[in-house]
């Protein structure tokens, strides 16, 4: 026999306890024989009280333990395993996610004495709570989640009724403090700490990393430029009523997106609410043809490539035939335009004769140098894909000269723009701070001649052309309307009710290539003409102004300050004979 054995009694008893229990009743026996009853009763009294103060000292060292050492205690105060996330900040380090202490509620069927109290009392208490999983819960055989991202003051509140069965864990919970506003940029996360869009996504593994203890990450907006970017353009929104619309504002040398909006919006605590449709960044993750807002790249590579001259002609006295096409006027001049006045009248005849001049290689080529044949480069996981001609033959370069036949994204466009005015380099947008005085370097894509030449021919547009709207008196704005028709299958063909409609602005426009720039858009998708706008829902109408106010507005934030008497825009420059050589 082992000694285990010999160790174990009957019953899968110890011999030790059951040699104790023997002892205590020959105690027992030997008190009832000796005549005195009373000594028996005392015995068993003490030897009761005895098992019950060693039962709760157990209970109270169990108690203690799990209070201390459990890994629900340990998680109160700290995020979950996995799910912790560092805060998001605006560039100026103002507050735009947080993991904050919330708790999940739990119900034990098993320990409920009155489930129809219960029940009633927890709907009353809680009218947000879903009824069906309640009730599941209650009718169910051991312990489950009911309801989480419980404050702490609700946790109180409900705890406070004193309902047996109803129990908490902490948990962590990613808010945002600013509901809807800057909400496609910054994103949101998942229950589990896994980041789903915007911000949130793109620097999940940076946000995660930084839970114990790491400093917020700044991302690139600053929200006075956000919250101006959005009231602006909410206002037109209301105006014009269109199913979508879009705001970029961009610094041109560094790439930075200082403010981005998408509508419809969507409160990133309750993204399911809002669905798909609110929850789309139309910034990055739609694509649109952009209409004449890309005659500033035709014009661009005409000057870069020597093809034209801003003196150069066109005649746009009439239709222009085009294999088996003809080629309109929107606002037809019926004249001859030079190059500067075929941007001014956003002459569809004098932008694709001009693209007729550069042809398709070329032509190609620059729009795969401006990055509009390939996704936006920047941290969004949410950014599409383009829709580029399959050939590029010469009706491929009509059409895609002032924005038909090619789709890209309002963050392409941004981009492209980005590189056409900022001395010729493009660079990746991004949607993190970089810290001042960064530096930032890309291919080169054109002359900074061209640059300063563009600068020049887009602020004349706003003094004298298509973009009058937007100009803001002593900042020297600058800019391109577009409108660009949609494609409607109902009819196979183009439809003149449904239009996006834009304008590409860059402010200030005086002095050298160095000087700080920015861009701003404004995209409304499908908008409505009113009788202030005389029924049009052109970009001229309805974009512009909007994104002159939006420059009004946030010029102080970016340090750019009235002037009176700058140049009204760079000189327009002729290319040197050698510029001419290399472009050819």
């Amino acid at each position: 026999m082992s000694l285990r054995q010999q160790s174990i009694g009957p019953f899968g008893l110890p011999r030790w306890l059951l040699e104790r229990v023997w002892q205590l009743e020959h105690a027992f026996e030997r008190a009832r024989a000796s005549g005195r009853p009373e000594d028996d009763t005392r015995l068993r009294i003490f030897v009761i009280l005895a098992f019950f103060g060693l039962g709760f000292v157990l209970l109270a060292i169990g108690a203690t333990r799990a209070a201390l050492f459990s890994d629900a205690a340990q998680a109160v105060g700290r995020p979950a395993l996995g799910a912790g996330r560092v805060d998001l900040v605006d560039r100026n380090g103002r507050l735009l996610a947080a993991d904050l202490l919330h708790y999940g509620l739990y119900i034990d069927p098993r320990e409920i004495w009155d489930q129809a109290e219960t029940r009633r009392t927890l709907i009353a208490a809680m009218p947000d709570l879903d009824p069906r999983r309640l009730e599941r819960a209650l009718r169910g055989a051991r312990r489950v989640f009911v309801a989480g991202a419980l404050t702490p003051q609700e946790r109180t509140r409900i705890n406070d009724l004193g309902l047996p069965g109803v129990t908490f864990e902490p948990e962590q919970r990613r808010i945002y403090p600013l509901g809807p506003t800057a909400a496609h940029i910054i994103g949101f996360s998942d229950s589990g700490g896994e980041g789903l869009s915007g911000a949130e996504a793109a620097f999940n593994e940076d946000i995660r990393a930084g839970a114990r203890g790491g400093k917020p990450i700044a991302i690139s907006i600053d929200l006075r430029v956000q919250g101006a970017l959005e009231d602006e353009l909410w206002k037109a929104i209301a105006e014009f009523k269109p199913k979508g619309a879009v705001g970029i504002v961009s610094d041109v040398h560094t790439g930075e997106v200082l403010g981005m909006a998408s509508w419809p919006v969507y409160d990133p605590n309750r993204p399911g609410a809002a669905g798909v449709n609110g929850q789309t960044n139309r910034a990055a993750a739609s694509v649109f043809e952009m209409g004449s807002t890309f005659k500033g790249f035709t014009v661009a590579i005409g000057l870069d490539s020597g093809v034209a001259t801003p003196e150069s002609t066109f005649d746009a006295r009439y239709p222009y035939q085009l294999g088996y096409r003809t080629i309109h006027d929107y606002h037809a001049a019926r004249k001859i335009l030079t190059l500067v006045e075929v941007f001014q009248h956003s002459s569809n005849i004098g932008t694709a004769k001009l693209a007729e001049g550069i042809g398709p290689q070329r032509m190609g080529a620059y729009f795969d140098g401006l990055g509009l044949t390939k996704p936006a480069k920047t941290e969004l996981i949410e950014t599409a894909r383009p829709l580029t001609p399959k050939v590029w033959n010469d009706d491929a370069v009509a059409s895609t000269s002032f924005g038909h036949g090619i789709n890209v994204t309002p963050l392409a466009l941004a981009r492209a723009y980005g590189a056409v005015l900022n001395g010729g380099k493009l660079l990746p947008m991004t949607i993190r701070k970089l810290e001042p005085g960064t530096k930032v370097d890309g291919p080169r894509v054109m002359s900074e001649r061209t640059s300063l030449q563009m600068l020049s021919i887009m602020r004349a547009n706003v003094t004298g052309g298509s973009g009058k709207s937007a100009n803001i008196e002593g900042l020297y704005v600058g800019g391109k309307t577009g409108t660009g028709e949609k494609y409607d299958p109902a009819i196979r063909g183009y439809s003149h009710a449904k239009q996006v409609s834009s304008f590409a602005a860059i402010f200030p426009t005086y002095g050298g290539t160095e000087t700080k720039r920015y861009f701003v858009l404004i995209l409304l998708d499908e908008p409505k003409g009113t009788a202030a706008s005389a029924g049009y829902a052109t970009g001229g109408w309805v974009a512009a102004p909007a994104a002159g106010r939006v420059i009004e507005r946030i010029a102080p934030f970016l340090g750019v300050q009235r002037r009176k008497n700058a140049p009204q825009a760079v000189p327009v420059l002729e290319p040197t004979p050698e510029e001419m050589a290399e472009a050819q």
